[in-house]
């Protein structure tokens, strides 16, 4: 929590955030005409927003992409100001998630990482084990739906199948990626999604890579601050959470 304060204290640290909220996924050379000081400063403060978490980068070639990661200050929230405000409300204050325009289909639209004391033994299990999978799945409540699986794909049902998961390839213990088909509305285009394990000293860093998001399907991103917050609290904890209150994704 010491970082995320200390990163948030400078103005030139909160205007390259505003500046990622604006657009998500941009370069040094994106941001650095956004703030009137030199390259270095620049690189120095994007520096000390990735060490406290805020953002989370990838790199392409020459170039390395910077991306909002709001799961830390919705984890603030969660701690200090949701007991206090209407949950929904705080929420989406923190969307800070927007369209982006012409997208370039080699980069992520959205990527989010989060820190989870655990085994990287655990974390996939966790992924991929759909006895698991029901035990955090903000679309899997008990009172709400269930999983199926059916022809080598993975249902969330809601009185239909809202949502179909069909992996597409699997490095084991290190990185999966899959389709993701949303069904809860008519003629919805699909995206493709990556889940990439990386392991820590003590624990694992877990990080989702979510490409190709069509228009008007911007709401995925709150349900990937609650499926993350869902499976960081199962494994550390081993309380079946499910962040359901807010909504379908």
């Amino acid at each position: 929590m010491d970082l995320i304060f200390k990163a948030l204290n400078d103005p030139a640290r909160r205007d390259l955030l505003d500046c990622l909220r604006e657009k998500d996924g941009q370069s040094l050379s994106d941001l650095e005409p956004r703030l009137d000081m030199t390259r270095f400063g620049v690189m120095k403060h994007l520096g000390v927003l990735e060490e406290a978490g805020l953002i989370t980068t990838r790199r392409e070639g020459r170039f390395k992409y910077h991306y909002l990661n709001a799961l830390p200050l919705q984890e603030v929230v969660d701690r200090w100001i949701e007991p206090l405000i209407v949950g929904p409300a705080a929420r989406s204050v923190l969307d800070l998630k927007t369209r982006l325009e012409g997208k370039d289909m080699s980069k992520p639209d959205f990527v989010m990482s989060t820190f989870i004391r655990c085994t990287q033994d655990a974390l996939w299990d966790a992924l991929t084990d759909p006895a698991q999978v029901v035990q955090y799945h903000f679309m899997a409540t008990r009172a709400e739906g269930h999983l199926t699986r059916e022809d080598g794909a993975i249902y969330y049902v809601q009185d239909n199948k809202m949502l179909e998961i069909r992996t597409t390839k699997a490095t084991p213990k290190t990185r999966l990626e899959f389709e993701f088909h949303p069904h809860w509305g008519p003629e919805m285009a699909s995206s493709r999604c990556v889940y990439i394990l990386e392991p820590r000293e003590g624990f694992m860093r877990l990080t989702v890579e979510h490409f190709d998001i069509p228009e008007g399907q911007e709401g995925v991103i709150d349900g990937w601050e609650r499926l993350l917050s869902g499976i960081k609290t199962w494994l550390e904890t081993g309380e079946a959470t499910r962040y359901s209150d807010m909504g379908a994704m």
